[in-house]
């Protein structure tokens, strides 16, 4: 399966970095996001990473973007690569769209790090065709994908996406679909034990990263990562982890919600963990 032409909907900091890379490899992107100016947004910053990137000896960000294309809905393609909002339901209703526009040979796939997708494959008449394909953050430089079978997925639709993957220069990495998959049920407990050392007064926020990236040489310490993340998406996740999993060690710490209300998001908000003003 070639995949020519890829459908990414979801013009934000995830989707846009998969709109790229996808496009970098040679393909037609459709990109699509109903909220708007958000896929003009999601162009200008493709444009100013490519920049960069062809500073370092990699294509021109025109040749690339001239394979990007906006579009008002959900489009033909070969392939959906879904980047919107981290809920279980708004995910669905998409899916259920997708599933009836586009054609029957099209694979649909999930950039969610931690909702069900066998929920979401359950919602279509093509369950074999749908699987998890989820990206890293900043997609046009970290190498893994995390490849996530559904209970229906295929043989043969989950060697195709783990195909493209290294296609696209990406290192794929299969998992099994339980809450969390790999990357969520280990990283996010390590973030939500950070923001429990902080509202203890074990120390502060400097310190906790600063044991994380000197003493465990992780290149971003957990409540940096957080604000990276999103201090909503953290919450989000855990919720997941502590509905499926049914166990109290992975119910969010009490500062990650209270900063939530507050409104201190991380760095796409200007105040996580860290003031970014």
């Amino acid at each position: 399966m070639s995949f020519e032409t890829v459908l990414v909907v979801g013009a934000g900091q995830m989707g846009g970095g998969i709109a790229q890379v996808v496009a970098a490899s040679g393909r037609t992107v459709l990109v699509h996001d109903t909220v708007p100016g958000a896929v003009e947004r999601g162009i200008e910053t493709m444009r100013r990473s490519l920049e960069k990137l062809h500073e370092k000896g990699g294509p021109p960000a025109a040749e690339v973007l001239a394979r990007v294309k906006p579009v008002s809905g959900l489009a033909e393609a070969d392939l959906l690569i879904e980047a919107i909002v981290e809920n279980a339901e708004t995910k669905k209703q998409l899916f259920r769209a997708a599933d009836e526009a586009l054609p029957a040979h099209a694979i649909l796939a999930s950039n969610t790090s931690s909702i069900p997708i066998t929920e979401l494959a359950a919602v279509t008449s093509r369950p074999e065709r749908v699987i998890g394909m989820h990206f890293f953050n900043p997609v046009p430089v970290l190498p893994l994908v995390e490849v996530i079978r559904a209970e229906q997925t295929s043989d043969a639709t989950a060697a195709a996406i783990v195909a493209l993957a290294r296609e696209l220069g990406k290192t794929p990495a299969e998992a099994n679909d339980f809450p969390g998959f790999v990357s969520n049920r280990i990283l996010m407990p390590f973030i939500n034990e950070a923001a429990y050392a902080l509202m203890e007064g074990v120390a502060e926020p400097e310190a906790i990263d600063t044991v994380a990236r000197l003493g465990f040489a992780h290149p971003m310490g957990p409540l940096a990562l957080a604000d990276l993340i999103g201090l909503d998406t953290c919450v989000a996740i855990m919720e997941v982890l502590h509905d499926g999993l049914g166990d109290p060690k992975y119910a969010p710490c009490p500062l990650l919600r209270r900063y939530v209300a507050a409104g201190r998001l991380g760095r796409k908000s200007g105040r996580g963990f860290y003031d970014y003003g």
